[in-house]
């Protein structure tokens, strides 16, 4: 690799981006961090002299936006500011998978709280309520029967935020104890773990303990294609095992987290990212 630049642009420097910093070291190329709060940025002035940035920042609505300003200048941003958009919305992710045939769970939306009891009935209890925007496995809710739902939806009706009036229901999917993150690109998977708990949230911020996936076609192909159906990118994507349908894409994640995956399977998915990044500048 020569002396390409690459900037890292980050709110807060967690495991990962440390390790994003030590392969870009490692591969020849040239750092620049970026931490987006402490800066400005004029709209009429390119706000990066570098080859590619990272879009490393918490914030989606920060990732969303900054990636958004960079690649108006032409800058490449991995991701980009659309996948980085349809990613954090789990209603646009929904709409994309659907459109493109990757099996995903039943799902509806309604905008009022008799919208959501009708679209739970019509459904099945228990059903799985979520906010269109969020990760970490926060707000998300099981209703297990019409009280359950209802209990939900006004608590969400009361918080006051229109995002939190937009009912995202899905089917409940009755997983074995575990759910699948896989980590891949447009141009191929990389890796997967399993998170397993014995709470029906699989999620390593809640406690999730992680095992190596020996992955098949199956899962390669359906992360190659989840990857694809977004708009491509670099993606850590949530899939859970259905005993009749087999796999199903749940959401993807744009700037995602990955230390427990890299310590489970040995995979360097920090040095992936910058060469899927280089490779996008070829």
């Amino acid at each position: 690799m020569g002396r390409m630049r690459i900037a890292l642009v980050y709110e807060r420097l967690r495991e990962e981006e440390s390790q994003i910093l030590r392969a870009i070291e490692r591969l020849g190329a040239e750092r620049l961090l970026l931490h987006l709060p402490s800066n400005h940025y004029r709209l009429d002035t390119r706000a990066l002299e570098v080859d590619i940035a990272l879009i490393r920042t918490m914030s989606h609505t920060n990732s969303a936006t900054f990636s958004e300003i960079l690649s108006n200048y032409g800058l490449k941003c991995v991701n980009s500011p659309e996948v980085i958009r349809v990613c954090g919305d789990k209603l646009l992710t929904s709409l994309k998978l659907m459109s493109s045939g990757v099996p995903t769970p039943k799902t509806a939306v309604a905008f009022s709280p008799e919208g959501a009891l009708r679209a739970a009935r019509e459904m099945g209890f228990p059903v799985v309520v979520k906010p269109v925007n969020g990760s970490w496995g926060r707000l998300v809710s099981l209703a297990r029967d019409e009280e359950e739902l209802r209990s939900i939806i006004e608590h969400r009706e009361a918080i006051g935020s229109p995002h939190y009036r937009i009912h995202y229901i899905q089917e409940y999917i009755r997983k074995p104890g575990r759910d699948i993150r896989a980590y891949g690109t447009d141009k191929g998977f990389l890796t997967a773990i399993y998170r397993i708990s014995n709470h029906w949230i699989t999620n390593t911020a809640r406690g999730a303990r992680v095992e190596p996936v020996r992955a098949d076609d199956d899962l390669e192909d359906l992360v190659l294609r989840t990857c694809e159906a977004l708009g491509g990118g670099f993606l850590g994507i949530d899939i859970v095992e259905d005993s009749e349908r087999g796999l199903m894409v749940l959401e993807a994640n744009a700037v995602t987290e990955f230390k427990n995956a890299a310590r489970a399977t040995g995979v360097d998915i920090a040095e992936e990212l910058v060469r899927y990044a280089v490779s996008e500048c070829s």
